[in-house]
C-alpha cells in the first residue's frame, strides 16, 4: 500500500476504519451577496466541527474583478464551547465584518441562486452544472455550462506523510448563453494547506448578478478533505465577470 506508507499510525487507522464508525462534517454554505456593481461576492459557511464539537462559521469577500479574496476581509470563528451554537457562531462572524458588509451593502444585491447542487443531491452530476443565469419565464438566455476536472499535483507539506499527491482542480466554461466556450475559471498549480487534503471536489452551485451590462458568475465548488473523524467538506467560491 504504498499510498499510506509514510502516514502516521493514528491516521492509517482513521483511513481504515470502517465508514460506519466515521463522523466526518460539511459545511453548509450560504450566499451574502453582492456589491452593487457586482465588483464584490460573499458567501458564508458553518458547522459543527467533527471532533471538538465546536461551532463555527467563516465569512468570505471575494473580489470579482481578478478572483481574489479582499485584503484583510476573511472572517473565521470557533466558539471553543461545545455549548455554543452555529447561531452563535454565524452572530459573532458577522459582527466582525459589519462595517465591510454595510459598506459594499450586500443586502440590497443578494444575486440569484442560478443552480444548487449539494452532495445530498442524489442524481446531481459532481463535475458538471448547467443552468440559465437568472429566474423568469420565457427564458431569453441561452444556458451556461461549468465542468470540474480533478487533476493530481504535489503534494503540500501538510500531506506529504499522507501520499505523494494532492488532488487540485481545473474549472472551464464550457458554454456562455447557449454558445460554445472553452473559457478557463480556475486551473490548479498547487493545492493550498488551507484545503487540508483533498480528496475529490463538487461543483455545488452558481449565484449570478447583473449590472451595468456585465454579469457576473459565482460557482460554489465542494472540497471533500480528510477530517478528524471522516471526511470534511469546506467551501470555495470561483468568480468570473462576463461582457
Amino acid at each position: 500500500m504504498p499510498a499510506i506508507r509514510h502516514m502516521p499510525i493514528a491516521l492509517i487507522a482513521l483511513c481504515l476504519a470502517p465508514c460506519a464508525t466515521q463522523a466526518g462534517e460539511f459545511a453548509e454554505v450560504r450566499p451574502i451577496g453582492f456589491s452593487a456593481d457586482g465588483k464584490v461576492f460573499a458567501f458564508e459557511e458553518f458547522g459543527i466541527q467533527d471532533g471538538s464539537g465546536f461551532a463555527f462559521a467563516n465569512r468570505f469577500f471575494i473580489d470579482t474583478t481578478d478572483d481574489s479574496f479582499l485584503p484583510g476581509s476573511t472572517v473565521r470563528v470557533v466558539l471553543e464551547d461545545e455549548t455554543r451554537s452555529i447561531g452563535e457562531a454565524r452572530a459573532e462572524a458577522q459582527a466582525r465584518s459589519e462595517s465591510l458588509e454595510a459598506s459594499y451593502r450586500f443586502a440590497s444585491n443578494p444575486g440569484t441562486i442560478a443552480a444548487f447542487n449539494p452532495l445530498s443531491e442524489i442524481d446531481g452530476a459532481a463535475h458538471q452544472l448547467r443552468y440559465t443565469p437568472f429566474s423568469m419565464a420565457p427564458q431569453p438566455f441561452g444556458p451556461y455550462e461549468v465542468t470540474l476536472e480533478e487533476k493530481p499535483l504535489p503534494a503540500s507539506s501538510l500531506c506529504r506523510d499522507i501520499d505523494e499527491t494532492s488532488i487540485g482542480f481545473r474549472l472551464e466554461m464550457t458554454q456562455t448563453d447557449g454558445r460554445p466556450s472553452d473559457l478557463v475559471l480556475h486551473d490548479d498549480t498547487s493545492v493550498p494547506r488551507s484545503r487540508g487534503c483533498p480528496l475529490a471536489y463538487r461543483i455545488g452551485g452558481a449565484i449570478t448578478h447583473s449590472a451595468d451590462g456585465v454579469s457576473t458568475h459565482a460557482v460554489l465548488v465542494l472540497v471533500r478533505s480528510i477530517g478528524f473523524e471522516g471526511e470534511s467538506g469546506r467551501w470555495i467560491a470561483v468568480t468570473r465577470r462576463l461582457e
